[in-house]
């Protein structure tokens, strides 16, 4: 079954909190948010002004919040890129962190990545033989909490198939995932159906992103990831991509969220977003049904 969620980075320019993020959701009929993790103290959070949870929150108080509201978590973004020199330390520590919190806070889910670029000084090798040892130093935690990680393609190598490929098989364990993304695809170049066909027996999570067909003009190819879709999920290049990813993750038995990474403009982008989504999903489920 495919149900809707958001990212919360959709409120970061409005400036909200997660509480609002919550009341948004609960307003719009969704149960499932997905947020950052801050690992530490920010003053823009600590003022209310950011849309995330930092890891000093208590997360069973938390839970127990979003319970009351029927909201839970998707999963947690902990996207430290792990393929840059501080990857292996301040990036693994991260993750860990996230990790033990998502699994008191009842999320079943962590986020990570790669930068955007090559790491200065590395070759290919070099940095893919630092990320496995990253993410199996990851993976034996994340198994005793029995927490997927996620790959998302976003970066240099996460972007690129065949590197993303032999990223997936740096373990078997069952708890190595991948978070498809449609707008990150598309911007760095690929084709996201096309991405979604070879990955899909590996996904357990889906970014939907659209792109606006000023920004494809002059970046795709160049970028490798947007942090959030800037037009209206539907209103940009990669609508029809996005279509045909909802019915084939569901005609593939995807069992899982999708989870709006739009710009927010304080609700109206994001609700013609969900507006927008919600069709394809719905005749995905008549279909499957």
């Amino acid at each position: 079954m495919l149900e809707i969620g958001f990212h919360t980075d959709a409120f970061n320019s409005s400036y909200w909190n997660f509480e609002q993020c919550l009341e948004w959701a609960q307003r719009h009929g969704l149960h499932y948010i997905e947020c950052g993790a801050i690992d530490g103290v920010s003053w823009i959070h600590g003022l209310g002004y950011q849309p995330h949870v930092a890891l000093w929150e208590d997360p069973l108080l938390l839970r127990r919040k979003m319970d009351r509201c029927e909201m839970q978590f998707s999963q947690i973004d902990a996207a430290f890129p792990l393929s840059r020199p501080e990857g292996a330390t301040l990036g693994v520590e991260y993750v860990l962190n996230t990790i033990r919190w998502a699994s008191l806070a009842g999320c079943p889910r962590v986020d990570t990545t790669d930068d955007r670029s090559r790491p200065a000084g590395l070759t290919d090798r070099e940095a893919l033989d630092l990320m496995r040892r990253n993410y199996l130093q990851i993976l034996k935690v994340a198994e005793a909490y029995e927490i997927t990680v996620n790959i998302e393609p976003h970066g240099y190598y996460t972007t690129r198939p065949d590197f993303l490929e032999e990223m997936l098989a740096f373990s078997d364990s069952p708890w190595l995932g991948l978070n498809f993304d449609t707008g990150n695809t598309f911007i760095a170049g690929e084709d996201p159906v096309a991405f979604l066909q070879r990955f899909h027996e590996r996904i357990n999570h889906v970014h939907i992103k659209d792109v606006s067909a000023g920004l494809a003009a002059v970046a795709r190819g160049e970028l490798t990831g947007i942090a959030v879709s800037h037009c209206a999920i539907g209103e940009g290049v990669n609508a029809e991509n996005i279509r045909r990813c909802v019915s084939l993750l569901a005609q593939y038995g995807y069992n899982g969220v999708l989870s709006l990474e739009c710009e927010g403009h304080g609700g109206p982008m994001i609700e013609r977003s969900l507006a927008w989504v919600r069709e394809p999903v719905e005749r995905a489920g008549r279909r499957a049904a």
